[in-house]
Order: C-alpha cells, then sequence, then structure tokens
C-alpha cells in the first residue's frame, strides 16, 4: 500500500512541478514517470523496513 501511494504522489508531484516550471505534456510526463519511481522505490524501502521491524 505505501508502495501504491508513493507511486501515485510521486506522479503527482512530478506533473505538478512541471506544470509550475511552465513545461509541455511531454515535460509533465517525464517529470511524472521520474518521481513516481523514485518515490515508489522509497516507498517499497519502506515497505521492507517496517516489515523487518515488526
Amino acid at each position: 500500500m505505501i508502495v501504491l501511494a508513493g507511486f501515485l504522489g510521486g506522479a503527482l508531484y512530478g506533473a505538478l512541478l512541471a506544470r509550475k516550471r511552465e513545461g509541455t505534456r511531454l515535460d509533465m510526463a517525464q517529470y511524472a514517470a521520474g518521481f513516481a519511481i523514485a518515490f515508489g522505490l522509497l516507498g517499497l524501502f519502506l515497505t521492507i523496513f517496517l516489515e523487518r521491524m515488526a
């Protein structure tokens, strides 16, 4: 669940950041993909850490 939330949150954040910087649709898509991957990986590591601690 944390991974999906990170993925979707990262995509939304990336798209909004590109829009704020006045990027085109392709810029928004690239930023969304990059941030989605990064935040999804952070969510994955957080999930693994929490499972190991429990």
